[in-house]
């Protein structure tokens, strides 16, 4: 069957004109999803009885089970979604003043390989379809009865690398009868797939685009991230420099701080040279300590430093909060954990 949120509103109309009802029918019902909130086509009681009849036989509401719930003494909350073929993906809540954030998947598992992340090691499956992205943030708003007011694209999987069904659920997501989050309000996070930078920059989407960094010069980068390999910093710097001329929008610059690697003074300096002219924000993290993982957080004291070396050289730099420290919040980690569990039971 196919899931119903797959569509944007437009593909939506173009389908129920396909099944021999009327465009405005469809709007509806992407109502009843997105503003309503419903789980089921036998609420949406303004449709004729025939018409539930026929959705329910055509199409699915793809409503997610939570198999695991994690709560951080900070307010942040992990999911482990069941995404109703047998496999599982994270979605985390992170609470700040200025309202609800949500980090999102956008594949189950990943084929980037970053050293520093928990999702390394763990196969490949799949990536998620527009509605199974959507329905993530659907799922933790009727779960905690909130609105969603951020979306970031920073959970597992790379976003460019499944483009369409990213971009297709940034639409759902941004469209004022859909979920109605603003653009500005959606962050897409790359390790660096210089050509979906570039197809990116030709959507007309708002949206904030985050690179993932984390080292200046390619020997150290393509350690810690093998897409560098097939994308060198200089290719990736000057795909960031064509995009922020093409939409005229700041990059922010994802830099995970490990001791003794790359957060020394002359990685500062050079990380200086490689920003130099662009609109863009640096946005430092302590990294995360992971399972059979070989980096290690740098200190307090040397980030605080890195970061008023680089707002002292004319790069604004910030310390992004750490949140869900005392749960398995790191990207991967409670999927990780419960495949193992699976395995030793």
């Amino acid at each position: 069957m196919k899931n119903i949120k797959d569509y944007d509103l437009e593909a939506l109309k173009q389908e129920f004109v396909e099944i021999g009802e009327k465009p405005f029918r469809a709007e509806q019902v992407f109502k009843w999803i997105y503003d309503a909130k419903v789980t089921s086509f036998d609420e949406m009681t303004n449709l004729s009885l025939e018409l539930r009849e026929k959705l329910k036989k055509e199409y699915t509401m793809c409503n997610f089970n939570i198999i695991k719930k994690q709560e951080s003494s900070d307010g942040t909350k992990k999911y482990l979604f069941d995404v109703l073929d047998g496999n599982a993906i994270e979605t985390v809540l992170m609470s700040y003043h200025h309202g609800y954030s949500l980090c999102v998947s956008s594949q189950i598992g990943c084929k980037m390989g970053c050293k520093f992340c928990a999702s390394t090691g763990i196969q490949f499956v799949r990536n998620l379809t527009s509605g199974e992205i959507v329905e993530q943030i659907l799922a933790v708003e009727r779960d905690n009865g909130i609105r969603i007011s951020n979306v970031v694209f920073m959970g597992i999987g790379e976003p460019l690398n499944n483009y369409n069904n990213v971009v297709n659920a940034i639409r759902i997501i941004n469209n004022p009868k859909g979920i109605n989050i603003g653009a500005r309000h959606i962050s897409i996070s790359t390790s660096g797939l210089v050509p979906g930078i570039y197809r990116l920059a030709e959507e007309n989407i708002q949206c904030t685009l985050s690179i993932s960094l984390h080292a200046t010069t390619n020997e150290k980068r393509s350690e810690m991230m093998p897409v560098n390999n097939a994308f060198p910093i200089e290719q990736l710097i000057q795909a960031c420099k064509d995009y922020i001329e093409k939409t005229n929008r700041r990059i922010s610059f994802e830099y995970a701080l490990a001791k003794d690697n790359n957060d020394n003074l002359e990685d500062a300096k050079r990380l200086i040279k490689l920003l130099k002219g662009m609109i863009c924000h640096v946005n430092l993290i302590p990294i995360n300590k992971i399972e059979n993982g070989i980096y290690t957080k740098s200190s307090n004291e040397n980030i605080i430093k890195f970061r008023d070396y680089l707002n002292e050289h004319g790069i604004v730099a910030t310390i992004r909060r750490e949140l869900g420290s005392d749960i398995d919040a790191a990207c991967g980690q409670l999927r990780r954990k419960n495949l193992n569990n699976n395995k030793n039971s």
